[in-house]
Order: C-alpha cells, then structure tokens, then sequence
C-alpha cells in the first residue's frame, strides 16, 4: 500500500514547462523586445482609454460605460499572458506551478469570454441608439447597463470555471512540456494520461454557447441597423450611422475570426504552430488593437484626448 500511494503522488506532475513562441536562440532577444513593445502600447492604450473616458463627463453615457470595461478586459487579460510570455524569451526554463498554471488558465478564459459578451453588449447598444434613438436612453438607462455588464462577467465567471474544473479533475503524468506559451485548453488536454472526453465536450459545449450566443446578437443587431441604416434617406446621416459602427465591426472581426479559428477546429487538424498563431494575434495583438481602433476612428474621444491634454500641459 505505501508503495502504490508513492506512485500515486509521482503520477502527476507539481509545475509545468512553457516551451514558448519559438525554440531558436537568434530569436528570444528580438521576439522579447517585440512583445515587450506590444504589451507597453496595450497598457498604455487601455489605461489612457479607461483614465480620458473617465474624466471626461461627455463620455459618461452607454456606448462609453462598455468601452471602459472593454478596455479594462483587454489590460487584465494581456498582463493574465504577457508577462510570462516575455519570461519565456529570456530564461532558459520558463516554469509555471501547477496551481499557477490553473490560475492562469481560469483568469485568461474569464476574461477572453467576457470580451465576447461585452462586444454583443455594445453590438446591442449600437442597435438602440440607431433603431430606436428617441427611446436610447431609456433602454440603455444605467440599471440595464449595469445588468448587461453583470451577465457579462458572470457569463466569464461560469465559463471559466467549466473549462478550468474539468481541468483540474484531470492526471498529469511523466510529460510536463507545455507545447505553447501560456497555459491554454489545447495543449493542456494534449499532456493528459486521462481521458479528456468530457473536457473536449466541455469545450465544444461552452466555447459553442460562449461565441454563438454574442455571434447571434451581434448579426441580429446589425441586421437590424443595416436595415434601419438603409431607410435614412440622406447620405450625412448614413455616412453618421455607419461611423458610429465601424469601429466595433472591425473590433469584432478581429477577436471572434481569431478565437474561432483556434477553438472551433478538431484538434487533430490543428497543429500546435497554427494554435500560437492564432492565440497570439487574439491574446497579444486584439487587447493592442482594440484602444488605437476606437481612438483613431472616434471624434468624441479624439476631442476628450486634446481637452485632457491641455488641461494637462496649461496646469
């Protein structure tokens, strides 16, 4: 028996290894430096986003309410990856925990599906304010606004602890090479000596309702302001209404063509190679992008940016 319960313990592993973007030296420094840029425009941008909607009380309506948490999403779920990542380029073993490793997984799945749904929050805030502007701000009051953005984390709440429970149940034996960067559902079922039935049912399950449910809302929405988009008669006020919505259709291309890519394929057609491709334009490049999209494109926040900076230089 004691023999067995040694076993037992040495069956499953206590941290893992983080193989990283890429094995070739020549590349560590300059991907490092790279990254590390990336992530410095993701902070900045966001933490600029969140600070000039926030002083600027012209800002303080719905479209911007879920803007800030978007923005705020998008700063915790880079720094829940990022930084490790760029642990990877500079040390020769990149170790994570088991529990930190978990830790990792959950915090990064709370946060990538709450931007699906705060994007189908903000889909449908586009919708009142084009379809039906003369009622806007009774539909979009702030109790509605508040309860959109707490089914929005409790949806990445639950989602998260689904994927995250059935990984834990799970046995990891002799093999503790993660083959990716950061510890994600694929390559983390990849190393189990366990039957992972139930977790790749999980997957498709969740991941299925967690983008066709914000998928849905979003085309529903925009069919509807296409068509009511269509009925302006004057081309100011199409060119008005189209504006108001290009930065999030570009946003939601981005985040939702890269996310399904890497969870909606069998995982024996994907390999390894095109699943870091792909989560690192949606982990690093998406949270960068997001800030610069809905600045360049947005006069509201191009006029907050040049209040706040001349309140800024003439103080």
């Amino acid at each position: 028996m004691p023999e067995m319960r040694t076993v037992a313990e040495n069956s499953s592993v206590t941290d893992f290894l983080l193989a990283g973007l890429t094995s070739q030296p020549e590349l560590q420094i300059p991907l490092f430096f790279l990254f590390l840029g990336f992530y410095v425009v993701t902070v900045v941008g966001n933490l600029g986003l969140i600070t000039l909607i926030g002083l600027n009380s012209h800002l303080h309506t719905p479209m911007y309410f879920f803007l800030y948490n978007l923005s705020f999403i998008d700063f915790c779920y880079s720094t829940v990856i990022t930084p490790k990542m760029l642990m990877s380029f500079v040390s020769k073993k990149n170790i994570i925990s088991y529990a930190g490793c978990m830790t990792q997984l959950f915090f990064f799945l709370f946060f990538v599906i709450s931007e699906s749904f705060i994007l189908s929050a903000m889909a449908y805030d586009r919708y009142a304010a084009i379809c039906n502007p003369l009622v806007y701000m009774a539909t979009m009051s702030s109790q509605i606004c508040l309860l959109l953005l707490l089914g929005v984390y409790v949806m990445g709440f639950v989602g998260a602890m689904a994927h995250t429970a059935c990984m834990v149940r799970l046995t990891f034996c002799a093999n503790n090479l993660v083959d990716h960067y950061m510890c994600d559902i694929l390559p983390l079922l990849a190393l189990s000596c366990t039957s992972t039935y139930v977790n790749e049912l999980v997957v498709f399950i969740v991941v299925g309702i967690d983008t066709g449910v914000p998928t849905v809302t979003i085309f529903i929405s925009y069919a509807l302001i296409l068509s009511s988009i269509l009925h302006i008669h004057s081309t100011e006020g199409r060119s008005k209404a189209f504006s108001t919505c290009s930065s999030h259709i570009i946003a939601v291309s981005l985040f939702f063509g890269s996310g399904a890519f890497m969870y909606l394929k069998l995982s024996s057609l994907l390999s390894m190679n095109q699943g870091k491709v792909s989560s690192l334009f949606y982990t690093i490049v998406v949270p960068m992008l997001n800030p610069l999209i809905y600045s360049l494109r947005n006069k509201d926040v191009k006029i907050a940016l040049k209040k706040t900076l001349s309140k800024v230089l003439f103080s």
